[in-house]
């Protein structure tokens, strides 16, 4: 069964015991999965603000992962949508330069296509900057 929450989305096995939530960590630049306090997955990005008066703010996804004792559940297609549809509500851009939100965009176009970006010199800067920052 899986729940909305105000934060994120929780996913309760059939014992109700093995719960995996999804949350925006924005003082960390990134989607979490949880299962309980552990983090097991994350969707990194930066937010480059509009580069001009009427342009978007842009979310550009950068990383992508999830805990290889989690793998094989479907936990990181959860982790992009979830983050996609959070940008998307926010009124965002989408911007992917992470591999894994490339190919999940293009197997899931709709909603996204039409809040996608192509990535941009400052994009680019800022996904280095904020890799860095987290490395």
């Amino acid at each position: 069964m899986t729940e909305q929450t105000g934060e994120g989305q929780v996913d309760a096995g059939a014992d109700g015991h093995d719960r995996i939530e999804v949350v925006d960590n924005p003082d960390r630049g990134r989607f979490e999965l949880h299962d309980g306090e552990r983090v097991i997955g994350v969707a990194s990005y930066a937010v480059v603000p509009p580069s001009a008066p009427d342009g978007p703010t842009r979310v550009v996804f950068f990383h992508t992962e999830v805990s290889p004792a989690y793998e094989g559940r479907g936990l990181a297609g959860r982790l992009a949508s979830f983050a996609l549809d959070a940008t998307i509500a926010s009124g965002r851009a989408i911007v992917a330069l992470c591999p894994y939100i490339k190919v999940y965009l293009r197997r899931h176009p709709e909603p996204y296509a039409a809040h996608v970006l192509p990535p941009n010199r400052d994009d680019v800067a800022a996904a280095e900057r904020a890799a860095a920052a987290a490395g």
